[in-house]
């Protein structure tokens, strides 16, 4: 059991557990040794649900990443097992390996596993392309979600904001709340539901429906609240630039899996031979069972070289005692807690490296120019002086996300473009970047990330004010206000579950609500079995997690590290009314220019 994932009051490792065992039973099925070829978007979200070792416990001697192409020589292999979503594209890259299987002329047993489960159109797809009856087992691995860290869960489905509001296509909301009912499956029905957003209130009424099925729930409830956010409701958030450590390692180098590849030569240890082979690429695994990584991810990035050296100080001194003279009870208490302190100090020498990279972006000119127009664009001065830098940027052919991400928070705070501005931006990227983003330009247009200004209010200009986004003078260092996470910006998304949790309503910014949608459930009693669930369940619980309350936030469309570290601050703000803890959930981890490409790329 991985104990990072049980760090929290809703037990993480369970879920780990379960999925765990649905993988090793059917994976079991399919006798002698076996092969398994991963979905690329699968193999390491399984890492965490089982490690390599473990499935080679169960006689899996190899595994390869899915792709188009003749699978390599496997001799020793009887079973070839695939664990692939249900896309159609891959399941024409798992009937070419087939094929090439089958032209070598070596017996083998196929077995397809899909996750989370299968559909019509994958069996179609497969049966024209001549394989379906080649498979001994076609099963589905029903994991909805994964769990990243004590209190982070994550579906990985990278398109649904496109596949919403684009395509029209809800199916992912589907897995979302099959994901929830799961999770009340192991940690009890969930007391309380609010959504805000047409998805968040789509899924409500999802979870409603299967919670009338028959099911076995557990008697208590770890859960008292689930908060359903719809990311369009907060299209402002992803584009704003992260500026906590985790975000910005996001930001500059893209966490996927909670992995981040590096540089590896900027890590080479000084004891390797000049002539060693170096990988191009170091991957280094981010969450809290690395405890410094744990306590410095959330903090800004202006906080994290006093935090780095603190540790160094401490470190230093205790390696230290090894030259003191001192008994030989003092030596073996020495030698029993040396690994943990060899260790630590090999994280701290990663996370020294990656602030030192880290630090040569954010001191530049060209990330500092930047973050300043995005911040105007937040208080609402020097409006003027934004078109001009981005017509500037757009000459200088600037990577065309980064124009975009600028252009859209201009759209937003400004609630919407002057259709001469729109026209004139449209022109010049078109221009500078190629016509195929003509398509581009429509469909962030299409997703309401650009829009033609109209005479209606000012919605972020009355927001701002209400809900109090801009924080000028708080600091980053010992901050009291969740807008240190962008320096001067507090997270829309996450100012309105903080007024949840204080306030226990939204009532009374319904009318400030109704501006970014009509589409609000506010706290409401959840129906289970056509009968309201006890009040005790939710309410008595507190005794099971100690008076603390558990908000499950679940974010539909996708979710930024700024608003996970914002949720982890409000869960530490020791005042009345403030005594929760945050279970974070999310379609996908993105950030501004992720997001954007899920939009635009080709489907």
């Amino acid at each position: 059991m991985t104990n990072y994932l049980s760090g929290g009051k809703v037990n993480l490792s369970q879920l780990q557990e379960m999925y765990r065992k649905e993988l090793l039973r059917l994976i079991d099925k399919c006798d002698g040794p076996k092969a398994i070829v991963w979905d690329d978007a699968l193999g390491v979200p399984f890492g965490v649900i089982a490690k390599s070792s473990v499935l080679r416990d169960h006689n899996v001697l190899k595994m390869y990443q899915l792709n188009f192409g003749k699978l390599p020589v496997l001799k020793d292999v009887k079973n070839i097992i695939f664990i692939s979503r249900a896309h159609e594209d891959l399941m024409d890259m798992v009937a070419d390996n087939i094929h090439g299987e089958e032209r070598s002329g070596i017996r083998k047993e196929y077995h397809l596993f899909f996750v989370p489960r299968n559909t019509t159109v994958c069996r179609k797809r497969l049966s024209e392309k001549g394989v379906l009856g080649n498979f001994t087992y076609i099963e589905d691995i029903k994991c909805d979600i994964f769990p990243f860290d004590y209190d982070l869960l994550s579906m990985e489905v990278e398109n649904t904001f496109k596949d919403l509001y684009l395509y029209n296509d809800p199916t992912t909301l589907y897995q979302a709340a099959q994901a929830i009912q799961t999770l009340q499956s192991l940690y009890g029905p969930i007391n309380k539901i609010s959504a805000i957003g047409e998805a968040a209130v789509h899924v409500n009424k999802l979870v409603d429906r299967l919670s009338r099925e028959p099911h076995d729930f557990p008697s208590h409830s770890q859960i008292d609240h689930l908060v359903l956010i719809d990311r369009s409701v907060d299209l402002l958030t992803p584009l704003v630039t992260q500026l906590t450590y985790e975000g910005l390692i996001d930001e500059i180098y893209e966490i996927k899996n909670m992995n981040v590849f590096l540089p590896a030569d900027k890590f080479a240890d000084s004891n390797d031979e000049p002539n060693t082979m170096i990988s191009p690429k170091k991957t280094v695994i981010l969450n809290s069972a690395d405890e410094l990584y744990a306590k410095i991810r959330d903090k800004s990035f202006s906080a994290v070289g006093p935090a780095l050296n603190k540790k160094t100080q401490a470190i230093s001194k205790e390696l230290e005692e090894r030259n003191t003279d001192r008994s030989i009870d003092q030596m073996k208490n020495f030698v029993e807690k040396l690994p943990a302190l060899m260790e630590n100090k090999k994280s701290l020498g990663i996370h020294l490296t990656i602030a030192k990279l880290i630090r040569e972006i954010v001191d530049s000119d060209d990330f500092n120019d930047t973050l300043k127009l995005e911040q105007s664009l937040l208080i609402g001065v020097e409006s003027d002086k934004v078109q001009t830098y981005i017509e500037d940027m757009i000459a200088h052919q600037v990577p065309i996300f980064k124009v975009l991400r600028l252009i859209c928070i201009q759209s937003f705070t400004n609630s919407g473009l002057k259709p001469k501005v729109l026209e004139y931006y449209k022109k010049e990227i078109v221009q500078t970047y190629g016509f195929e983003h003509i398509i581009t330009l429509s469909k962030l247009e299409d997703a309401g990330l650009l829009r033609v200004q109209s005479s209606g209010k000012r919605v972020y200009t009355i927001l701002k004010k209400t809900l109090k986004l801009i924080v000028e003078d708080g600091s980053e260092t010992s901050p009291t206000d969740i807008s240190y996470v962008h320096s001067i910006y507090a997270p829309l998304s996450i100012k309105l579950v903080e007024n949840l949790v204080r306030t226990g309503s939204w009532r009374s910014l319904t009318n400030d609500l109704m501006l970014l949608t009509n589409k609000i459930v506010h706290p409401q009693q959840a129906i289970i079995n056509n009968q309201t669930r006890r009040t005790s369940i939710g309410s008595h619980a507190s005794s099971l997690n100690e008076n603390t309350k558990v908000f499950l936030v679940f974010f539909l469309g996708g979710c930024t590290f700024s608003e996970i570290a914002a949720l982890r601050f409000l869960s530490r703000q020791d005042e009345p009314n403030n005594n929760v803890e945050f279970v974070i959930a999310t379609t996908k981890l993105i950030n501004g220019n992720t997001f954007l490409q899920s939009l635009v790329k080709d489907p």
